[in-house]
């Protein structure tokens, strides 16, 4: 068995993910900690290792840009651009699912990982979804201006609020009515957790359609004309949705396109309506509005609807290494970083 001492609240994590990675005969001990960084002894070997929560590519950025770099990163869930950033740094990385690259003198370790990360935050439901997006999207935090754009009522609002509000996502400037103010803590963190819950719940229709592929754009305008002329809402996320908003990737290899409805059966009432057959591997993929506020501030954007910026955010953080830096490239312009 591994020897775990551990130090203080920090470190259980830590330390859990670590020794679920290394081989049982190994010995693992503490020897000190100085706020998200532990000094850990594994066998003979002294590393340095950071916690770094949930380990999408900003953190990893940030760590690595620290004068003394840690020998291994553990995060709860480690993204694929996070881990080749690691990597190329020669920074070892370890998460919560058990996957795991560590190359440091006589210690190597790879390991892809075969189950979930630890779920510490309560599920959220599509109305405090919608209501997340509404305050990326710079809605200020309160009832009645929630409600003007987000198709919810009142009553659900004000109980997403309180929902973000009880795990420390919003913090509360006055209590009573439904003017009452509270303000985004940590726009990073809000948008973090946010674009997690969108990959826990993705919606479970699916429609891929064949097109003609050779101008995404063009196709796109094309499709939303027929969408538009049978009164079907429609907006565009994912690569294409930021094609519009941020230009990042050279190459759209295909399209996503939230619709009007909820079932399959739905979507290939839209499918029709556009000229589209329904084909396996399709380029195209249909799916219903994830939230109303999608549905109802979907913008334009030279002839193309297009999804509010967080939606197609989290809709890019994870579909690999291209899409999750296409994803920061898109929240660097929208907060004007970039």
């Amino acid at each position: 068995m591994n020897n775990i001492r551990a130090h203080d609240g920090r470190t259980p994590r830590l330390v859990s993910a670590l020794r679920e990675v290394l081989p049982r005969a190994v010995t693992l001990n503490v020897s000190s900690i100085n706020g998200s960084v532990a000094t850990v002894a594994v066998g003979s070997r002294e590393l340095k290792v950071r916690w770094v929560g949930r380990g999408g590519l900003p953190q990893i950025r940030d760590v690595l840009q620290f004068q003394e770099r840690p020998d291994v990163i553990v995060g709860s869930e480690i993204s694929l651009a996070a881990r080749e950033l690691a990597s190329q740094a020669g920074v070892g990385w370890v998460d919560e699912t058990g996957a795991a690259e560590i190359v440091v003198g006589n210690i190597i370790i790879a390991l892809s990982g075969n189950r979930q990360a630890k779920t510490y935050e309560p599920s959220w439901s599509p109305t405090v979804l919608g209501v997340a997006e509404a305050l990326l999207c710079g809605v200020p935090a309160t009832v009645t201006a929630v409600a003007k754009v987000s198709g919810h009522s009142t009553s659900s609002i004000a109980e997403a609020l309180a929902v973000l509000s009880k795990w420390e996502l919003l913090q509360t400037k006055a209590s009573r009515g439904p003017r009452s103010g509270r303000q985004v803590v940590d726009p990073d963190r809000l948008l973090d957790e946010y674009a997690d819950a969108v990959a826990l719940q993705r919606p479970k229709a699916e429609l891929r359609c064949g097109v003609l592929w050779r101008d995404p754009l063009v196709t796109v305008r094309e499709l939303g004309e027929q969408f538009d002329n049978a009164g079907i809402a429609w907006a565009a996320t994912g690569a294409l949705g930021a094609a519009m908003l941020a230009p990042y990737l050279t190459e759209i290899s295909g399209g996503d396109l939230y619709v009007d409805g909820r079932r399959e059966l739905d979507l290939r009432n839209a499918a029709r309506f556009a000229h589209v057959e329904p084909m396996d591997g399709g380029r195209l993929i249909l799916r219903p509005f994830p939230t109303q506020f999608s549905r109802r501030t979907a913008g334009e954007r030279d002839g193309i609807r297009v999804a509010p910026w967080p939606r197609i955010y989290a809709d890019l953080r994870h579909v690999g290494v291209r899409g999750e830096e296409a994803a920061e490239h898109l929240k660097e312009v929208q907060r004007g970083t970039r």
